[in-house]
């Protein structure tokens, strides 16, 4: 058992764990994700590791509720723990020798960006970012960010916390006073991480971003996250979960998260947990 160390719960919809794990994080990095577990007939659902304690063999996971698997996760307090947390899996973020660096998180996609945000500082890469949510309630880990990066910008859907407006809104108002970049990172829904990449490619600032919403079974044996990068066929789970968001299709991407929408209906997934 991998037992709960510590839980929180960040707002209505969204619960972090720290989540004791020698084996994994002794060797996970920044961008890796785990397959965690719940019960021998439990769902395998993939996780991106938003922290890890080497000293204290611990890995930290965010996970939003969104289906019975993660709503039994949620259920867990600190001591019960997951029968299987395997990892690290998928490949560590792809870092360049990079000076400046703006990191663009949406919602629940603070947890992935988080940890590459907070190894770049330690390289000596000054940082800036942007969280975006619908209310404040879903704005997460500013407070985090804000122990290492230069600039936190805050961009709500009701103009709740920080300015009201997508995290769009805000890149390219800093793009047009003139701020440089190396780099961007942005991570959160697809559809998120499509607008920024028009929004940066404009200004040639190369963008990363992450297919980990499109993960399935995590090991590249499903296929059911293949992605085209560049015109070429890669699969999010053991090619990325980063790739050059510049090179990305993301009309395909959007398309494949729907193929198993049927399947994982809310109430169906009840519903047969209540008559098994």
């Amino acid at each position: 058992m991998y037992k709960i160390l510590k839980k929180e719960v960040m707002n209505q919809a969204v619960i972090m764990m720290e989540v004791e794990a020698p084996y994994v994080a002794a060797r996970c990095e920044a961008g890796q994700f785990v397959i965690v577990r719940l019960g021998e007939d439990g769902e395998r659902i993939p996780l991106t590791i938003a922290d890890f304690d080497r000293e204290k063999n611990s890995v930290t996971i965010i996970f939003q509720i969104v289906g019975y698997s993660t709503e039994q996760f949620a259920k867990l307090e600190e001591g019960d723990g997951f029968d299987d947390f395997v990892g690290p899996l998928g490949q560590p973020a792809p870092f360049g020798k990079w000076n400046r660096v703006l990191g663009v998180a949406g919602g629940v996609g603070s947890a992935p960006l988080y940890p590459q945000l907070k190894k770049l500082s330690e390289m000596g890469v000054e940082c800036d970012v942007i969280i975006g949510g619908r209310s404040a309630e879903f704005v997460i880990l500013a407070e985090k960010f804000a122990k290492f990066c230069k600039n936190v910008y805050i961009m709500t859907d009701d103009g709740s916390l920080g300015e009201q407006g997508l995290v769009t809104k805000k890149i390219q108002e800093l793009l047009d006073a003139g701020e440089k970049y190396d780099h961007c990172i942005a991570i959160g829904p697809l559809v998120m991480m499509k607008f920024v990449v028009a929004t940066t490619k404009p200004a040639d600032l190369h963008t990363t971003v992450s297919l980990n919403p499109i993960m399935i079974d995590g090991t590249g044996m499903c296929g059911g996250c293949r992605v085209t990068v560049g015109g070429e066929t890669k699969f999010a789970c053991v090619d990325g979960p980063d790739f050059d968001g510049f090179l990305v299709d993301f009309d395909e991407c959007m398309k494949r998260q729907t193929f198993f929408k049927e399947e994982e209906h809310a109430c169906r997934m009840k519903n047969a947990a209540a008559n098994a």
